[in-house]
C-alpha cells in the first residue's frame, strides 16, 4: 500500500489527474446506484403499505357514506349524521396514510354528486385534512403547493386572495397554471379578478385549460370582457377574452372589440375581426373592407372570413373580385367559401363561377361546396 501510494506521489499530473477523476466517477456511480436503490426500496414499501391501506379506507366509505340509503335518496348531508369517530384510526395519524386518505376522498368526490359528494367533504373538514392541504400551501415547494391547491379546488374549499393571486403570477409555469384554475373555481364574487395582475403571457394550453374550466363551472360569475380588451397591457388576456366574448355571445363588448381593429398589433386585430365575425355584427362590414388592402395576409383572411360568416350578401361583388383577381392561393379559397356561404345572394354569380373559371379556381370552389368543409 506504501508502494502504491509513493507510486502515485511521484506519477506524471496526468496520471495523477486520470486517476482522481477514475475514483471520484467510481464513487459517485455508486452513490447514485445506492440513492436508485433506497429510492426504489422506499417506493414498494409505500406501494405496499397503500396497498394494505386502501382496502380499509374504501371499506369505511362505503359503509358510511357510498352504500348511505339516506345520502342515496339525497337526502341533505347535514342531515345525515356522519360516525367520524370510525374514521379516526391510529394509522391515520401518521401523514402518507392522511394524504392517502385525502387522495381517496377526492376520487371517490369526483365520481359523486349530490348529497354523497357534500358529505364526502364534510368529511375531509371533520377529520382536520383541509388543515393539511393548507399547510402544503405554505410550503416552499411549487409542488406540494400545487397538490394542495388541487386538493383544496377538489374539496370546493375558499382560499384568501392574498394566498392565491401571488400564485397566479409565479414564475413556475405548472403552480402558475394551477393557481389560476383554482382562482376561477374557487373565487364566488370575482373569479377573473387574477386577469388583472397577470403578466405572463397565458399560453395556449393555459388558454384551453382555463377555457373548460370557464365553461364547466357551474354558477360561475360572468364579467363583462369588455374590461380587459380595452384597458388590459397583456395581450394574451385580450386575445384570450375575446374566445370567450364569442362563447358567450357578449354583445354588450362589441364596442370595445371594434375599437381594437385600431390595434397596432396586426394578430390582436385578427382576432378582433374573427370574433366580430362571429357574433354577425354586420355593422361592421364597411370597415373591414375599407381597411382591407391596408392588412397584413392574416388580417385580410379574417375580414373574408368575417364576410362569410355574417351572411348579409352585401358584397359579394367585393368577394367575387378577390376570388378571380387574387394571386394568393388562400385569399382565393376564403373568398370561395364565403361566396358559397352567401350562396342566397349569389346563386346565380357562383354557376356563372364555376362555368366560365379556371380549372384551379373551379376546384376550389367545388371545395368549398363541401359542408363539411369549415373556415
Amino acid at each position: 500500500m506504501e508502494f502504491s501510494f509513493y507510486e502515485f506521489r511521484y506519477a506524471p499530473l496526468s496520471i495523477q489527474i486520470a486517476f482522481i477523476f477514475i475514483v471520484v466517477a467510481i464513487t459517485c456511480t455508486i452513490i447514485a446506484y445506492l440513492s436508485i436503490l433506497r429510492g426504489r426500496y422506499k417506493a414498494y414499501r409505500h406501494e405496499k403499505k397503500l396497498a394494505s391501506l386502501h382496502p380499509v379506507i374504501d371499506n369505511l366509505l362505503m359503509e358510511h357514506i357510498l352504500l348511505n340509503v339516506e345520502l342515496a335518496n339525497d337526502t341533505p348531508a347535514e342531515q345525515v349524521q356522519l360516525p367520524v369517530e370510525v374514521f379516526r384510526l391510529p394509522v391515520f395519524e401518521h401523514r402518507w396514510a392522511r394524504e392517502a386518505l385525502i387522495d381517496r376522498l377526492i376520487h371517490y368526490r369526483n365520481n359523486v354528486r349530490g348529497s354523497m359528494g357534500e358529505q364526502l367533504r364534510n368529511l375531509y373538514i371533520q377529520l382536520n385534512l383541509d388543515k393539511d392541504s393548507l399547510k402544503k400551501m405554505k410550503s416552499h415547494k411549487w409542488d406540494k403547493k400545487v397538490q394542495a391547491l388541487a386538493e383544496l379546488t377538489n374539496m370546493n374549499m375558499s382560499i384568501a386572495d392574498v394566498t392565491i393571486l401571488p400564485l397566479t403570477n409565479s414564475n413556475n409555469r405548472e403552480l402558475r397554471a394551477a393557481a389560476r384554475h383554482a382562482y376561477i373555481k374557487l373565487s364566488k364574487n370575482e373569479p377573473f379578478k387574477f386577469f388583472d395582475v397577470v403578466t405572463e403571457p397565458l399560453l395556449l394550453w393555459d388558454q384551453v385549460e382555463l377555457f373548460k374550466i370557464i365553461s364547466t363551472t357551474e354558477h360561475i360569475a360572468i364579467p363583462n370582457f369588455a374590461q380587459w380588451i380595452t384597458y388590459s397591457s397583456n395581450k394574451t388576456i385580450v386575445s384570450f377574452c375575446l374566445k370567450l366574448v364569442v362563447h358567450y355571445n357578449q354583445l354588450s363588448a362589441v364596442h370595445a372589440v371594434i375599437k381594437l381593429l385600431d390595434t397596432k398589433d396586426h394578430y390582436l386585430r385578427g382576432d378582433a375581426i374573427n370574433c366580430l365575425g362571429k357574433l354577425k355584427i354586420e355593422d361592421v362590414q364597411e370597415k373591414l373592407i375599407h381597411m382591407y388592402n391596408s392588412q397584413p395576409l392574416n388580417c385580410r383572411l379574417e375580414v373574408l372570413k368575417a364576410l362569410g360568416r355574417i351572411s348579409s350578401g352585401k358584397h359579394v361583388g367585393f368577394l367575387r373580385q378577390e376570388f378571380l383577381h387574387s394571386t394568393d392561393f388562400e385569399v382565393r379559397k376564403h373568398a370561395a367559401k364565403s361566396l358559397i356561404k352567401n350562396a342566397w345572394a349569389a346563386k346565380g354569380l357562383i354557376q356563372e363561377l364555376i362555368d366560365t373559371a379556371t380549372l384551379e379556381n373551379k376546384l376550389i370552389l367545388k371545395h368549398c361546396m363541401n359542408p363539411l368543409i369549415k373556415f
